[in-house]
């Protein structure tokens, strides 16, 4: 789900200012950019994250200003060796120049900071603020989670509707079939001798193969199921992934039995059609859910 907070916060230890940002994913993937020496702490603040969020992709901005400089060495076999190099370069030359040191203080890795332990007060700070900052991403997070199961509960109330109708249209579509095939048997044996009854059962036989009554009922079993997620909360993604796939394949079904009974089974394609993709669309938002 989508989602973006940002917290500024400050102690004795300095002032940090936190970014998060998440976008839909299927797992949790969390991606931090941070400074070298704020490195140490982010085993912490990755467990902080993983506490909160179930699913998405966050990426995690950190600036921090420490409250004093830390203590900064200078490289002086590096500074030597480059007066050294200057000195030789000048006299190869024949020219009269002298080292600048502000040049050679800029030079990568001429001024280095002191390795320190992990300060508990900046790892205290840095805590402090992604825990705001997750307080604000859930609230957003929440907000449109609130909006999108809304939509979701509409969709979902079509596809009850439809497969209620495509349930009246299949009362009407199986004797049309049964009466339908009976004569075009008819027509096809005839002047053989053969017991109407049994012509009467193999067509029926046959009607009950494309009887889609069980897929419609349990259509609308999922839905209800459906309603009951959206309004129960909660971390529900992979359980709507798993009850999507399984109206999916009932809507399939529909599809697939009902090529053969003619002009009622052409209505109930049609309904079929109208709820797949209502359901690949409830599909598609789904992913925004946690």
């Amino acid at each position: 789900m989508t989602g973006f907070a940002r917290v500024r916060l400050s102690s004795e230890a300095g002032e940090v200012v936190l970014t998060l940002k998440s976008v839909n994913h299927r797992g949790l993937d969390v991606h931090f950019r941070m400074s070298a020496e704020l490195e140490m702490f982010e085993t912490a603040l990755r467990n902080a994250v993983k506490r909160r969020v179930a699913r998405g992709h966050v990426q995690v901005r950190v600036s921090f200003t420490p409250a004093s400089a830390a203590p900064v060495t200078l490289n002086r076999p590096l500074l030597d060796a480059y007066l050294a190099a200057f000195r030789q370069a000048a006299s190869h030359s024949g020219l009269p120049a002298q080292p600048d040191l502000n040049s050679a203080l800029s030079l990568p890795g001429m001024l280095r900071e002191e390795d320190a332990d992990p300060n508990p007060a900046v790892e205290q700070l840095l805590l402090s603020a992604m825990e705001q900052a997750l307080d604000e991403l859930d609230a957003f997070r929440e907000r449109e989670g609130r909006e999108l199961a809304a939509d979701l509960l509409e969709r979902a109330a079509t596809i009850r509707q439809t497969a209620v109708r495509s349930e009246q249209l299949r009362t009407r579509a199986v004797p049309a079939f049964q009466a339908r095939l009976s004569d075009r048997l008819a027509d096809l044996l005839s002047g053989i001798s053969l017991d109407p009854q049994r012509v009467a059962q193999e067509a029926a036989l046959l009607a009950d193969k494309s009887d889609v009554a069980e897929e419609l009922t349990r259509l609308r079993l999922h839905v209800a199921q459906l309603e009951s997620l959206l309004a129960g909360g909660g971390e529900i993604g992979k359980k709507l992934d798993f009850l999507l796939q399984e109206m999916s394949r009932e809507a399939n079904t529909v599809l697939s039995k009902t090529s053969g009974l003619g002009e009622w089974g052409l209505a109930i394609t049609e309904a079929g059609l109208q709820m797949k993709a209502d359901i690949e669309k409830i599909r598609e938002q789904a992913l925004n859910l946690e």
